[in-house]
């Protein structure tokens, strides 16, 4: 489907959908599987925001193991999360946050099937338009950008907490602010924030230069059997690795860990394009594409299942991670061709 700006009735039926509630109504948060700092950062600031609106029952959740990657955890409103299995059954409302499909919601999925109210933030140009009321800004650096947005257009102001929740997913997303959608709009945004007390050196410290000595000896040897394949993605070239779980359980290490291997990978000047498999379980693996700008990764994404955008998407593959990497390849030389 081809995505555009949030209409002006699409922002008025969120802001309905948000005023329609009483303080007692229960309202669900949800991010994607493996949350990241967008997906954590959106939904526990936006959270806030109703918080602040005069709300008290709102939970946020995601789906699959209740762990919080460690440099989240000390997230403002973290006390909102709660394990899938203790979401809100018949919340009144349910809000998405960061998700491009209905698959990345798992089991929570019927929730919002059977909410009488929903309403998803997202900024993923695959975003497959599922949901009742639907923000979705493929031009925005991050969902963290929607977010406030709405917060905004509820008469929210920021505080540091609220801030600090959306300036870790916009730092994310935008890769610590080099990205190609890292606009004018994003720094001017970024100063607001900080504007309300943050420090963002110490938020950069946390979220980005801190990690386990066994994380480091992991990400050494993952990055040491990477395989440069010049002629692949057409010529332009493409990068791979692959990380089991044998290699977590040796340096016993959690899967999050495994996310940021794709930055150092994707570095490499011989390739456009960068792949990083990750084991999930026997079979089942976590892809995540990169590219420098030459190639369109999202469709190879949304051919598998999957999603994102041009430039970073993933999806789940299943077998032997070689031939996981095999159709990431064909994919990319039937695109291009």
């Amino acid at each position: 489907m081809t995505l555009s700006d949030p209409t002006a009735e699409q922002w008025a039926a969120a802001v309905a959908a948000v005023r329609a509630l009483g303080a007692d109504d229960e309202i669900q948060l949800i991010c994607h599987v493996n949350p990241d700092g967008d997906a954590l950062g959106s939904m526990l600031g936006f959270g806030l925001g109703l918080r602040r609106l005069g709300f008290g029952r709102v939970r946020a959740t995601f789906p699959g193991e209740f762990r919080v990657p460690d440099p989240y955890r000390s997230l403002p409103g973290s006390d909102l999360l709660v394990p899938e299995a203790e979401a809100w059954k018949n919340a009144d409302l349910v809000m998405i946050f960061d998700v491009a499909s209905e698959s990345r919601l798992g089991g929570l999925a019927g929730l919002l099937a059977d909410a009488p109210a929903s309403v998803v933030l997202d900024h993923h140009a695959s975003n497959t338009g599922f949901g009742g009321v639907r923000l979705v800004d493929p031009r925005a650096a991050a969902t963290s950008v929607v977010a406030e947005q709405l917060l905004s257009r509820l008469g929210v102001e920021l505080d540091s907490e609220i801030a600090e929740c959306l300036y870790v997913a916009l730092a994310t997303d935008t890769g610590s602010f080099k990205f190609d959608l890292t606009t004018v709009a994003v720094h001017e945004l970024a100063a607001r924030l900080i504007a309300t007390g943050l420090q963002p050196g110490e938020i950069s410290r946390r979220i980005f230069d801190s990690r386990p000595f066994g994380a480091m000896k992991l990400a050494g040897e993952v990055m040491g059997r990477a395989v440069l394949e010049p002629g692949a993605a057409g010529g332009r070239g493409m990068v791979w690795t692959v990380a089991t779980l044998d290699d977590l359980e040796r340096y016993a290490q959690p899967p999050y860990v495994l996310d940021t291997l794709i930055d150092p990978i994707r570095s490499v000047a011989e390739a456009d394009v960068s792949v990083v498999v990750k084991q999930v379980a026997a079979g089942e693996w976590s892809v995540s594409l990169r590219s420098k700008g030459a190639v369109d990764v999202s469709g190879v994404a949304v051919a598998q299942g999957g999603g994102g955008h041009r430039l970073a998407a993933g999806f789940t593959g299943y077998g032997e991670a070689d031939a996981v990497v095999d159709t990431v390849r064909r994919l990319l030389d039937e695109y291009l061709n």
